[in-house]
């Protein structure tokens, strides 16, 4: 790999216009290419969050993750792709899903695209969990299209996935805050990040009943039946917006150090 994957790390945070792609313009971008091969590409999902979460929960944690560690690292970020894989909640008013099919054939066009300018480092910050196996499998194309397409650096093309939700810190505050508590969907570490990013969310919070446990999922109409309003033994009352500060610190810190090692590896 060339020395022009790597980015000149700030030596602190940048501003925001500084790293978001679609305020650069096309010269702007052929500049930071001659210093830096790295974009980091927010993905998240439109779908419910319990009866007190937002729909846009995982695409508004995404992006504030991935422009924190944008800012961090001085690394380009792509506006956030906020339509993921969220079938099985379809069964709940306001989601709104692609399929896994449309979501990977999403995915690969916009690593090629990318790949087909130089960018050799595809960094996907993602915020919901449905997304996984379709992302991986959408790399896997991108691979093998850039390849057949002779693209210039396909060789050195190279894409991860990293999940902020389950950075090692991030799970570890979960635990010491919430416990059993934190759950597996409509969490209160999501939920904390969010009332951080957006407080006209705090008003709408409020004491639950217990809810149903964890268990498997098999389409939206199952799921609803199993987890009548959408959460997943989760209690997010006990988000506070200050916890939600600390996940994006944490999960910041932890994201930028994984950033500069895939960038130099």
């Amino acid at each position: 790999m060339s020395d022009s994957t790597l980015p000149p790390f700030p030596s602190s945070p940048l501003p925001l216009e500084a790293i978001r792609l679609q305020l650069r313009s096309w010269p702007e971008v052929e500049r930071y290419l001659e210093a830096c091969r790295g974009v980091i590409v927010p993905l998240g999902s439109t779908e419910q969050h319990g009866p007190t979460g937002a729909i846009g929960t995982d695409a508004l944690t995404a992006e504030a993750v991935a422009l924190e560690v944008g800012q961090r690292c001085g690394v380009l970020v792509t506006p956030a792709q906020n339509f993921g894989m969220a079938e099985h909640h379809l069964g709940f008013a306001g989601t709104v899903s692609l399929q896994p099919a449309t979501l990977m054939a999403l995915l690969h066009d916009v690593v090629l695209s990318l790949a087909r300018h130089g960018f050799e480092r595809i960094y996907v910050i993602n915020g919901h969990g449905g997304n996984i196996a379709t992302c991986r499998a959408a790399f896997s194309q991108a691979y093998a299209t850039a390849a057949a397409r002779q693209l210039p650096g396909a060789e050195r093309l190279r894409c991860r996935l990293a999940n902020w939700f389950t950075a090692a810190p991030v799970m570890q505050l979960a635990r010491e805050l919430y416990g059993e508590r934190e759950g597996h969907h409509a969490t209160p570490s999501e939920i904390a990040l969010t009332l951080h990013l957006e407080p006209s969310l705090i008003a709408g919070q409020r004491p639950l009943p217990e809810p149903a446990p964890a268990g498997p999922i098999h389409g939206p109409d199952d799921f609803r039946r199993r987890h009548p309003d959408g959460r997943m033994g989760s209690d997010p009352y006990l988000a506070q917006p200050e916890h939600g500060s600390r996940f994006l610190a944490c999960a910041a810190e932890a994201l930028s150090a994984d950033l500069q090692e895939f960038l130099r590896s």
